[in-house]
């Protein structure tokens, strides 16, 4: 069972190792995904605007959220990014609007595509109101790495 299954089971969130277990980047994929299925639809005279840029923005909300993850160890820093991924999926649904405005994409599958961007809208910004508990120094229980070998690489100095 994925962890997108198990969370929508239970009531109790598993313990994240990985940008890849939040359930926020889950849901980012599926809307990335639903995104490019339905821009393949889009005219050819819009492949290199409107087509790029919705899915270059819906595709950056989940580059935005593993940067975050890889910045827990400075609060300010994990927030800004979070900030920045929640901006991008702002500028997703203004993409999506443009789209069925142009006449490119139904009114019910925008209306969908966007519920997902505010519900990933709302998981971002309670990450950011309780970073405190993605950042403090117990959470971050990835290995350290080695960095230094056991032989000494250099020949000793006579």
């Amino acid at each position: 069972m994925s962890n997108l299954a198990y969370f929508m089971n239970s009531n109790r969130l598993p313990y994240a190792r990985s940008f890849r277990d939040l359930l926020v980047y889950q849901k980012q994929r599926l809307l990335a995904r639903e995104v490019f299925r339905v821009s393949k639809e889009f005219p050819p005279e819009e492949k290199y605007s409107l087509t790029d840029q919705l899915r270059r923005a819906a595709r950056s909300i989940g580059a935005q959220i593993a940067e975050s993850w890889a910045k827990r160890r400075y609060e300010k820093h994990f927030v800004a990014k979070l900030s920045d991924a929640d901006a991008e999926q702002m500028e997703t649904q203004h993409w999506l609007e443009t789209a069925k405005d142009d006449g490119y994409l139904t009114p019910d599958d925008c209306r969908r595509l966007i519920g997902l961007c505010e519900e990933i809208g709302r998981m971002l910004g309670k990450m950011m109101e309780t970073s405190e508990s993605f950042c403090t120094e117990s959470t971050l229980r990835e290995d350290q790495p080695f960095y230094f070998s056991s032989t000494p690489q250099d020949p000793p100095v006579e």
